[in-house]
C-alpha cells in the first residue's frame, strides 16, 4: 500500500497526525483481506470480521470508505459508505421512542429484538424494520408515531445547515430561495458530471442533470401556498432511468437502506409509516431556517407503490409574507 499517499488523504480529512497508524493499519489489513480489486462482498466480509471481533467501530467503517476512495474503487468505496448510510436509525427511534412514551413502553416495543451491529449490510435491515413497524404501529397510537419518525431518526446538527439559513435571508424570499437552491444543485450536478465524481454514491451524466433539471421538486421544492413539496433524487438514477421494470425502478429509487432492500427482494414488507423519517430530514433545512420545528408529511412513497417519494413540508406564517414581497 501507498502509505505516505494514504497519509496524505488523512491529512486532507484532518486527522491528527498521531492518529494516523491505526487507520493505515486497518488499510493494509484490508488490503491483505481483500481480493485485488476489493469487491463490495470484500467489504462486508471484512465488515462481518470486525463484528466478530467487536471493532466495528465508526472511525474503522470511515477508513475503508477513505481507502476505497485513496484506491479509486467505486464499487468498494460505495459499498462502504452503504455500511454507514442511515446505521443509527433504528437506535435514534429506541432512544426518540423511550422519551416519547417512557421507557417501559418503548422497551415492549423493542422486546425480542436485537438491533443490528455496526456495519451490518443494507440486505439484512429490512426484516427487523418490518418486525419493530408492526409492534411500534400496534403498541402506540398514531399521532405520537408519527411525531417520532417525523422529527428524524438520524442525529443532524443545526450547525450543519447554517449556510442555507444565510441563503435563504440573502435571498429575501422563499421563491428566489428555491431558485437559488435548484441553482446550486445543477451546478454541483455539473461539476460532479465533470469532474467524473460521484453525487453521494452515483455517478452524474448528462441525463441524470435532465431529468433533475425536468422535474422542480427534486432540483429545489415546488411551493403552493406556505407548503414546500420536494421529492427525492433516485438513489441510482442511471439505473433508473434505464429501467422499465416498476418493481425495480422503485428499488433504484429508494435511498432508505433500511427498506430498500425489501422493494428488490419482495419478500419483506416494511410499513410506509416508517417513511416518515425522511420526511424529518427534508425538513431540517427548513426547521433551521425558521428557528422552529415544523410539520412534514409523506404524500407519496415507493413503499406504497408510487413511482417516487414526495414531502410536503409546512412553512411557518412568516414564510407566505415573504413569499409576496
Amino acid at each position: 500500500m501507498d502509505r505516505e499517499g494514504f497519509r496524505q488523504l488523512l491529512r486532507e480529512r484532518n486527522v491528527p497526525e498521531d492518529q494516523f497508524e491505526g487507520p493505515i493499519a486497518l488499510a493494509e489489513r484490508f488490503e491483505a483481506f481483500s481480493s485485488e480489486p476489493a469487491t463490495p462482498g470484500d467489504v462486508q466480509a471484512f465488515a462481518a470480521v470486525l463484528i466478530e471481533a467487536g471493532l466495528n467501530t465508526r472511525d474503522k467503517l470511515v477508513t475503508l470508505v477513505r481507502y476505497a476512495h485513496f484506491t479509486k474503487n467505486v464499487p468498494a468505496y460505495v459499498a462502504a459508505v452503504e455500511l454507514l448510510d442511515g446505521s443509527g436509525a433504528l437506535e435514534g427511534l429506541h432512544e426518540k421512542l423511550g422519551e416519547a412514551v417512557g421507557e417501559q413502553l418503548r422497551d415492549e416495543v423493542f422486546a425480542g429484538f436485537e438491533l443490528p451491529p455496526l456495519g451490518t449490510p443494507s440486505t439484512e435491515k429490512p426484516r427487523i424494520t418490518q418486525a419493530v413497524m408492526e409492534r411500534l404501529e400496534q403498541l402506540v397510537d398514531p399521532e405520537t408515531c408519527r411525531q417520532v419518525l417525523s422529527s428524524g431518526l438520524r442525529h443532524l446538527e443545526d450547525a450543519w445547515y447554517v449556510e442555507e439559513r444565510t441563503k435563504y435571508a440573502e435571498s429575501g424570499s422563499v421563491d428566489a430561495y428555491l431558485e437559488r437552491k435548484g441553482q446550486d444543485l445543477i451546478a454541483q450536478l455539473t461539476k460532479i458530471r465533470d469532474e467524473g465524481g460521484l453525487y453521494f454514491t452515483q455517478p452524474v451524466t448528462d441525463e441524470v442533470i435532465a431529468f433533475v433539471e425536468g422535474h422542480p421538486e427534486i432540483r429545489q421544492g415546488v411551493r403552493q401556498g406556505n407548503v414546500i413539496y420536494e421529492a427525492k433524487i433516485p438513489y441510482m438514477t442511471v439505473e433508473y432511468l434505464a429501467e422499465s421494470d416498476e418493481q425495480l425502478r422503485r428499488y433504484y429509487y429508494c435511498h432508505c437502506p433500511w427498506v430498500r432492500e425489501s422493494l428488490k427482494a419482495g419478500d419483506v414488507s416494511v410499513s410506509p409509516t416508517f417513511c416518515l423519517c425522511s420526511a424529518g430530514f427534508h425538513k431540517k433545512s427548513w426547521d433551521v431556517i425558521f428557528g422552529q420545528e415544523l410539520e412534514a408529511e409523506i404524500v407519496q412513497t415507493v413503499l406504497k407503490g408510487d413511482p417516487w417519494c414526495k414531502i410536503a413540508i409546512h412553512l411557518p406564517e412568516e414564510a407566505l409574507i415573504d413569499a409576496t414581497l
